[in-house]
């Protein structure tokens, strides 16, 4: 049985090829996710290691990289006391800055798309390892005010060389910096994973970010030989004032670490999910594969069987031939997993992730993974074909036309008409909020419905084909007739071939209607709550230096200027992105819908709070809660409580006297904008634009500017979305291809008669076209419908957090229709070549 299973496997190579290029793409996309999260992990852990002995830095600050960096400074007569300290070796003071970027010589912004732009001092402090965190490759360090360092990647790209003179922006008192590159400086680690690195001298970095104080953001401290970090922290953190902390290298590279790894452990888990997807549209293609070969050797299997196989002999043959394409599969896709990583890597590129200074990272849970996923899925998959072909009675052996079992449908439709009610009602109670975490209803019951409408396919697609066959029968007469037939004849076959197709629309058409009604809500929200004529904010989510939003009050023609300052605001659930505010102006700019209290009675000891969220913890006006502001803890008293912004999603709201006291660096996030009355507007708009003339960063919008600017990040989510599930409808346009190539093998002596009696090449082409058309179409219109349907749900799921406008983009599902039907010509052209090149008397006379 083992020779017979490799001699079936040798002589149907390509058709086992098709099947093991699923595998492939599916398993290449697992493993080129795994191998780039390891290498940004890696990338990471470089970065976080470069840190001192023991590390003196706010006692509100961490590792969470969603909490606001404090502003809180440590005086400069401490940082040289600490020089002192019993057991250390020398103290140094760091100034960092996250909001300093660089202009390219072209005018163009290096970085920023999430990366940040680090404005630092140098000194030659060392790391834990003895070394320091960067060193001189060309050029000297800076040593004086003008003067300034960059990082080889950023100098590259922005091209500059050393002695040129360098532009750079910062959110500091002066927006705008000019200076001269006296050096080129490279990373411990390497590559700085699309961080820009700015170094000045020390003096010229108070100067910029503290106001000229003899001050510092944190202070490293260096051990003499033989003492600890535990014992030197210890020692430090006694001479520290009230509101800083002493924490060793150690542990601050950990705290570092943990709060990287759990925003990489979202990118893995977002990366997987696709792949996961791509692999069951495969499990489809697989499926097919091995019934139609199994049903091709049906005389045989049934010869084996006369000839003494047992039942289990037989379907362990077929398991055997289906774990060696997964083998292959599995292992090909390992190795096509490290350019889909370089290509993962390109595209996080376009997001300020930048890791062409790392080498690629694969580590053996990597290929443990690829075989693992790759053998189980084509194992499954093959089981029902091999358990089927165990089924041949050996008696079939001696008859000239040999069926394989097959079972009825019935089974199919009633598990999936259970499947669709249960997905139903799943998506109804998601959608009408009937249920908690409507959203994940709403995922749970999408996928009891794609899995409901794959089994019930053949009968639910029928309408479809047949509505397909009454149009090809007008058009193609006889040709189109059989065409419909040949859609028809195998209804599992036809209805599994669509359901690949039908999975990957679905999620797009579900991802489509959810897009549209984002950004229908965001135009929306913007038209019905802003006020103000204009907003200033920072092109690429940084804040932005506050002599910005004075320099636009004083424009002539402008009555209020309102500031907004983003924060981390956690009231005990976890935490939130929220604001600080100026109670004075905001109403003028941006109404708030109070359901209690007012704007008015927020001072540095109250908060504001959206309903939900007063709704979630429980309080109300009059309440007292403790909050952490920026990581500072403090208790405040509920002032009002006021209805969803779905403009701006702001949970929670506090004044700016309560923000700068609990550290909150005195940087604007935007700037709402109101004319006076009567103002000309295009003067008004004149004067803001020379205010920010010259700083790329900082832009000025109108309403539909702003609702452009909010629908961005949407439309950027979608494309990356659609990206990724493009590798599934690959998948799924090969299984066309695959359906179609071994249906002609199948029919090879059906096709010799048809051309005996006069069909033409063209016409044969013609017939598996439109046949390949029909299983397209059907895939696509269930896929339109069901996600059209799935994005209603989840549209209505996320409605009170803001997304309560329902769009449909009519046009864009039926370009997707339309382009299926497109891909269905695509697809039928192998298959149809190889089919009109057939010998016709060899045809004929083909068993």
């Amino acid at each position: 049985m083992l020779r017979a299973s490799w001699k079936s496997l040798l002589g149907r190579k390509l058709r086992l090829f098709m099947s093991a290029f699923a595998i492939v793409l599916g398993v290449s996309f697992v493993s080129g996710s795994l191998i780039f999260t390891d290498t940004l992990g890696k990338a990471f852990d470089g970065i976080v290691d470069t840190v001192g002995d023991v590390v003196v830095r706010p006692a509100s600050a961490s590792g969470d990289m969603d909490q606001t960096r404090s502003a809180k400074t440590l005086p400069g007569s401490v940082v040289r006391d600490l020089a002192s300290t019993p057991g250390a070796a020398r103290a140094d003071g760091n100034i960092g800055d996250q909001t300093t970027f660089v202009v390219s010589k072209k005018g163009k912004l290096i970085g920023g798309q999430g990366a940040p732009g680090l404005g630092l001092n140098h000194n030659d402090a060392p790391t834990a390892s003895g070394e320091p965190a960067a060193s001189i490759s060309t050029g000297r360090w800076p040593l004086r005010t003008g003067e300034v360092t960059l990082d080889k990647s950023t100098a590259e790209r922005a091209g500059y060389r050393v002695g040129d003179e360098v532009t750079l922006v910062t959110s500091g008192e002066r927006p705008m910096v000019k200076a001269t590159l006296v050096g080129i400086a490279e990373f411990k680690s390497g590559g700085t994973v699309g961080a820009s690195l700015s170094f000045f001298d020390t003096k010229t970095a108070q100067d910029l970010y503290l106001g000229g104080k003899d001050a510092y953001t944190e202070a490293w401290v260096t051990a003499k030989d033989g003492t600890s970090q535990e014992d030197l922290a210890a020692a430090v953190q006694k001479k520290l004032p009230a509101g800083f902390e002493a924490v060793t290298g150690e542990a601050a590279a950990k705290e570092a670490a943990d709060g990287i790894n759990q925003a990489l452990s979202f990118i893995s888990t977002f990366l997987l999910v696709f792949a996961g997807i791509a692999l069951f549209v495969g499990s489809f293609l697989i499926v097919n594969t091995f019934s139609i070969l199994v049903a091709q050797r049906s005389r045989e299997l049934a010869m084996l069987r006369a000839l003494g196989a047992t039942r289990r002999q037989v379907t362990r043959s077929v398991l055997f031939e289906a774990f060696v394409v997964g083998l292959v599969g599995a292992t090909a896709g390992l190795g096509l997993g490290f350019v889909l990583a370089v290509g993962i890597k390109a595209l996080f590129a376009q997001f300020g992730l930048d890791l062409s200074g790392s080498p690629l990272v694969f580590e053996s849970s990597t290929a443990v993974a690829a075989y693992a996923v790759g053998l189980a899925v084509t194992m499954v998959a093959a089981y029902l074909p091999a358990r089927r072909a165990g089924r041949m009675a050996p008696v079939a052996a001696m008859r000239d036309d040999v069926a394989m079992p097959e079972a009825a449908l019935h089974w199919r439709l009633i598990v999936g008409g259970l499947l669709v009610a249960a997905g139903l009602a799943a998506c109804t109670a998601g959608a009408v909020g009937w249920v908690d975490h409507r959203a994940v209803w709403v995922g749970g019951g999408v996928f009891g419905l794609v899995i409901g409408f794959a089994l019930t396919s053949p009968v639910l697609g029928r309408p479809v084909v047949s509505a397909t066959g009454l149009v090809y029968r007008k058009a193609f007469g006889a040709v189109g007739a059989m065409a419909e037939q040949n859609a028809v004849r195998n209804p599992r076959r036809t209805a599994a071939t669509a359901s690949a197709l039908m999975i990957g629309l679905t999620l797009v058409s579900m991802m489509s209607v959810f897009g549209a009604s984002a950004k229908a809500s965001i135009d929306k929200a913007i038209n019905e709550n802003f006020v103000a004529d204009y907003v200033v904010s920072n092109a690429i989510s940084q804040p932005f230096s506050t002599s910005v939003t004075r320099g636009v009050a004083a424009v002539p023609g402008v009555e209020t200027v309102s500031p907004m300052r983003f924060a981390s605001i956690d009231i005990g659930d976890g935490g939130s992105y929220s604001a600080a505010i100026d109670p004075k102006t905001f109403g003028t700019a941006v109404p708030l819908d109070f359901v209690a209290g007012s704007l008015s009675d927020l001072n540095k000891g109250t908060i504001l709070l959206q309903d939900d969220k007063a709704k979630a913890q429980k309080l109300s006006v009059g309440s007292s809660v403790k909050a952490k502001i920026a990581g500072q803890e403090g208790t405040y008293r509920v002032a009002g409580i006021y209805r969803s912004m779905d403009a701006l999603s702001l949970p929670v709201l506090v004044s700016m006297d309560a923000a700068t006291a609990a550290g909150v660096p005195a940087q604007d996030s935007m700037a709402f904008v109101v004319r006076e009355p009567g103002a000309d507007a295009a003067a008004v708009q004149a004067g803001i634009e020379k205010v920010i003339a010259g700083l790329p960063t900082v832009t000025l919008k109108d309403q539909d500017a702003f609702a452009a600017e909010q629908r961005k990040p949407v439309d950027q989510l979608l494309y990356m979305i659609y990206a990724l599930l493009g590798l599934a409808v690959v998948i799924a346009v090969l299984g066309i291809v695959n359906t179609l190539a071994l249906s002609v093998i199948e029919r090879t002596r059906e096709i010799g008669l048809l051309r005996a009696v006069g069909l033409s090449r063209r016409q044969l082409r013609t017939m598996l076209r439109l046949e390949s058309v029909a299983i397209a179409l059907l895939g696509a219109v269930l896929g339109v419908v069901l996600g059209v349907g799935a994005g209603w749900a989840l549209q209505r799921a996320l409605a009170d957090d803001g997304i309560d406008v329902l769009a449909v983009p009519g046009t864009q599902l039926a370009v997707f229709v339309v382009l299926a039907g497109v891909v269905g010509v695509l697809a039928a052209l192998w298959p149809g070549r190889r089919a009109a090149r057939l010998d016709v008397l060899r045809a004929i006379t083909a068993e």
